[in-house]
């Protein structure tokens, strides 16, 4: 696909990955309706296959390798959810994975690439790029490489998180004032803009980042691509990254309503919430959104908000900060 995808694409991606991915359910939660003073319905895609959404579109790339190319492998650079994902659909499809990960990745997710049989490349966040690391790679062994959001099949396949999120809202008679979802590279949002804006034109999207890292929110002010200033630093590890997505941000541009942000401590209080109430796991970077909505940055009164927790993937430690809070 050498264009943008568009809504049709998401139609397509859905088909391609029916069998695999987990249709994940969309809750309803009357302790947090109160809280917030609106009504919210939460997309768990901490129940995805690799506890992220990030099968998806890792599935909806991989299959479209052509056979002969196939055997040379694949090569994805990512903090983790990008990088099981892909090492999974690697595994169903039958190609070798290679994943550079940085080497302050949790645990958790090294391991969970490694038990999928996908082999992992440490290199250091702060003095190596992973994009440079990756080209080696893949100059060397001629594999391809499968970006974790700036493609346009990556894209659509998340985008069909979206797509079942609008398909159950309409078979529930429900209209959405606005869908809040967390942005790193901006893929997830920019798919499932897709979706959204097709069923419902007059939903607000809302990316919701790091505090501190909230490149999307100062790109949108700009108009133009802005880079974060430090590249570590966050719980939310999983949806960090220097700049939006070439491809994510043209469509983020047009798509989104504008930007929230949560700190770790908003996180922290947030993957307490959704254990306490949902008896789900979050990890930070999975709950940004979430807690978007319980700082009160996504104004929910009133209104009927979608919200996605989009991985579970928390290290012990973290989760236990987490429950300490409760």
């Amino acid at each position: 696909m050498d264009r943008l995808p568009v809504f049709s694409d998401v139609e397509d991606a859905a088909r391609r990955i029916a069998g695999e991915a987990v249709r994940t359910p969309l809750l309803e939660n009357d302790a947090l309706n109160e809280r917030l003073g609106g009504r919210v319905l939460i997309k768990p895609e901490c129940l995805q296959r690799t506890g992220s959404f990030k099968f998806r579109g890792a599935y909806n790339r991989l299959s479209r390798i052509a056979p002969e190319a196939r055997e040379k492998g694949v090569v994805a650079f990512s903090s983790g959810n990008h990088a099981q994902g892909v090492a999974l659909a690697a595994r169903l499809l039958g190609i070798p994975a290679t994943i550079v990960m940085p080497s302050d990745a949790p645990k958790i997710k090294s391991s969970g690439v490694r038990r999928l049989g996908g082999k992992v490349v440490e290199f250091n966040r702060e003095t190596e790029d992973r994009e440079a690391v990756s080209a080696k790679i893949v100059d060397r062994t001629g594999a391809t490489l499968v970006p974790s959001y700036d493609d346009p099949y990556i894209i659509a396949g998340q985008g069909t998180a979206g797509l079942e999120t609008a398909q159950d809202l309409q078979e529930r008679g429900i209209v959405p004032d606005q869908f809040v979802c967390c942005a790193g590279g901006g893929g997830l949002i920019a798919g499932c803009g897709l979706a959204m804006k097709h069923f419902f034109p007059d939903c607000d999207l809302l990316a919701a980042e790091p505090e501190g890292f909230d490149d999307h929110r100062r790109s949108l002010m700009a108009g133009e691509r802005v880079a974060n200033a430090r590249k570590t630093g966050s719980l939310q590890d999983a949806i960090i990254t220097q700049i939006p997505g070439k491809l994510t941000f043209q469509l983020n541009q047009a798509q989104l309503s504008g930007a929230v942000t949560a700190s770790d401590e908003d996180t922290l209080d947030a993957i307490a919430f959704v254990w306490k109430h949902l008896k789900l796991v979050a990890e930070p970077g999975g709950a940004t959104a979430f807690a978007s909505l319980l700082n009160g940055q996504a104004d929910t009164r009133g209104r009927t908000t979608v919200v996605l927790i989009t991985g579970g993937n928390v290290d012990p430690d973290v989760f236990k900060q987490a429950l300490d809070r409760v």
